[in-house]
């Protein structure tokens, strides 16, 4: 597949002679006139690079720059300002506002063909860094109101404070993670197992993607019930989750409580997977039934943790070591009760982390991170 430019320019001629350039040496190319449409089809496009000048009627060049890079959707597309304005000054303001490359007007053709060419390697290269240490991390309840997805929400916002990451939802009508954090467009994963395997590509993911003011890029399922009927490809399920480790340096997944078709599958494919459960006997012995289904999967120990979540004080609560014993696995953390605090997140949609960053919820959220974190590079090395 041809690599896809955008090019911006108000000057109808530059376009076309710029585009004529680049489609001779085979890439496909795409326009835009003034800023907000720039912005508008660099988002719907996804181009492999931007090719963008400074002087437009509307926004100039270098605001157009700052949107894009602040938007999680296009922030890592390379950009080339191409422009007549030449002085330093004009070149820094150029990379302060987040350009990857610069250049003056007029240029030889073999010079543009060059620096679209040594960027677009440089981008390809900088993707495959992060495809192969982007870390893949699960989580699952051992039922259902267990904190599952309280605990992957906070604990993916707490991973992109250092660095990108992507939280996914494959609860297909059973999700409430949009409803929670108040996002929009809640249908970006049933959009894509509807496809076939091989449509689904990290393009075609990214393109799914909903910004959350957090930083986060949420991959979301709908509370639609019908969508829970669909007959969901498991090769199509294993594609969107492929194509979400080259997109962040960590995803988080949400499989939602119990083991399904779905999740059995998708399991297989990660690197971690951290079961949650509560420390009552009903909720143990669940987790204990699904830790010895999990392992059989060839999820040893390395792989697998175990987080308790309390979510409201109870005289029904074991102790630490009495809920090791039951489970048969060492517990990774415990988590301590804050409903209040977990009520009035959701009310402001956004994690309790990012609410309350002091809070001790906030610390254990912090810790559990990093020892999560620890453990993908652990793996990474090992593999």
């Amino acid at each position: 597949m041809a690599e896809k430019i955008l090019i911006v320019d108000d000057d109808i001629d530059s376009l076309k002679l710029i585009g004529l350039m680049l489609q001779r040496q085979g890439y496909e190319v795409v326009a835009a006139s003034h800023g907000g449409q720039a912005i508008a089809r660099a988002a719907a496009e996804l181009p492999d690079l931007i090719i963008l000048d400074v002087m437009m009627p509307d926004l100039d060049g270098y605001e157009i720059c700052r949107r894009l890079r602040a938007n999680p959707t296009t922030q890592r597309i390379p950009i080339i300002m191409f422009t007549a304005k030449t002085l330093i000054d004009d070149k820094v303001q150029g990379f302060e506002a987040g350009a990857d490359d610069y250049l003056a007007k007029p240029t030889h053709p073999a010079e543009l063909a060059s620096r679209v060419k040594a960027l677009l390697l440089r981008s390809a290269a900088q993707r495959r860094t992060t495809s192969e240490g982007g870390s893949l991390i699960a989580f699952i309840g051992a039922k259902g109101g267990v904190g599952t997805t309280t605990l992957a929400a906070n604990i993916a916002a707490v991973m992109q404070q250092k660095a990108t990451c992507i939280l996914a939802d494959f609860r297909l009508g059973q999700s409430s993670l949009g409803l929670v954090l108040k996002a929009p467009r809640a249908v970006g994963m049933i959009n894509l197992l509807r496809q076939a395997p091989t449509e689904i590509s990290p393009r075609a993911v990214e393109a799914e993607l909903v910004a959350h003011e957090s930083g986060l890029r949420l991959l979301l399922s709908s509370a639609r019930p019908r969508d829970s009927l669909l007959n969901v490809n498991l090769d199509s399920a294993v594609a969107a989750l492929k194509s979400l480790r080259g997109l962040a340096r960590h995803c988080v997944v949400d499989l939602g409580g119990g083991l399904t078709r779905l999740s059995a599958r998708l399991v297989r494919e990660v690197d971690q997977v951290v079961l949650v459960t509560e420390s009552n006997r009903i909720a143990l012995h669940m987790a204990r039934e699904l830790v010895g289904e999990l392992e059989s999967y060839g999820l040893g120990r390395g792989r697998l943790s175990i987080v308790v979540v309390n979510r409201a004080p109870s005289q029904a609560h074991v102790t630490w070591q009495e809920a090791e014993q039951a489970l048969g696995h060492e517990i990774l953390a415990l988590v301590t009760p804050a409903p209040e605090l977990a009520a009035q997140a959701a009310e402001a949609g956004t994690p309790m982390v990012l609410l309350q960053p002091t809070s001790i919820i906030a610390t254990q959220m912090a810790k559990l991170a990093e020892e999560l974190t620890a453990r993908s590079a652990v793996l990474s090395a090992n593999s």
